[in-house]
């Protein structure tokens, strides 16, 4: 029991004094590891990525990637600014490459370092349609979303130890693992993910409206994910993602809003798409 109490004790001890404040929501988050930690090996990773694909240079998508990125992250800056975190960005390392792959993806490592797949470029059918998309990849850095997932992780698995060292019977110590693993996936581990997808959503959605992109388009690039999956999707419930619909719904009800915070910015009119 005493034991039970001790491995209670310090991880709610890790939880309060291992946090840090998510700028764009004022939310406390998870931060069992520092940026100081992550960045250095996200960038080294990224430079191996780059290394093993086929990096495409010199073409008017590749420039069209990195000018739309430049803008997103002047637009963050901006923001991050006006709302009193001047400096927030200053160890961001931003970097934005095409790579020549049909996979219909992007993502943001932590830090600043963007990959587009050219997979993805006829969904987002437009510089705006990539705006959408590169907004909502910058918010997963931005809100440090990377960190947050593995600090996650390390709860998970530090309950799961918890729990076999606190729990003396056989039987019941296998009754708990199989639960915990599906419910602990089902219950705590998906929705955080799909909570960080929301978030990115709406953050990025705020990035390219000041960027000058009309906000309106970000759920018409969802409607064209949507035809492109072919309905062939998870209930959003067992999904990391939330539902296409879900998210067209959720853009569409924010573009007023990330409208009147551009307009903060003197963005009244957005670029031709």
């Amino acid at each position: 029991m005493k034991l039970k109490v001790t491995l209670i004790s310090l991880g709610v001890c890790a939880m309060i004094f291992s946090c840090a404040t998510n700028p764009f929501t004022g939310k406390k988050t998870m931060a069992f590891v520092s940026n100081a930690q992550l960045f250095p090996t996200a960038f080294a990773q990224y430079d191996q990525f780059l290394t093993d694909n086929n990096v495409v240079t010199g073409t008017k998508d590749a420039e069209m990637i990195t000018r739309v990125g430049q803008r997103i992250a002047v637009a963050a800056e901006r923001w991050l600014t006006a709302n009193g975190n001047a400096g927030y960005l200053n160890d961001y390392k931003w970097e934005y490459n095409l790579v020549d792959d049909e996979t219909v993806n992007a993502w943001c490592m932590p830090g600043g370092k963007i990959v587009f797949y050219t997979g993805i470029l006829p969904i987002a059918a437009n510089e705006t349609g990539v705006a959408a998309i590169m907004g909502h990849e910058v918010a997963h850095a931005l809100a440090n979303h990377g960190q947050q997932r593995m600090s996650a992780g390390y709860v998970q698995q530090g309950l799961a130890v918890a729990g076999n060292v606190a729990i003396q019977d056989e039987q019941s110590r296998n009754a708990f693992n199989q639960y915990y693993g599906v419910g602990s996936n089902v219950l705590g581990m998906l929705p955080f993910s799909r909570s960080h997808e929301t978030e990115a959503d709406k953050i990025g959605l705020y990035l390219m409206a000041v960027a000058g992109y009309n906000p309106d388009e970000a759920a018409e690039l969802w409607k064209r994910m949507k035809a492109n999956s072919g309905g062939d999707a998870p209930a959003e419930f067992m999904s990391t993602h939330p539902s296409n619909d879900t998210r067209i719904n959720n853009l569409t009800q924010w573009a007023p809003d990330a409208k009147k915070e551009a307009a903060k910015f003197g963005v009244t009119s957005f670029r031709a798409i």
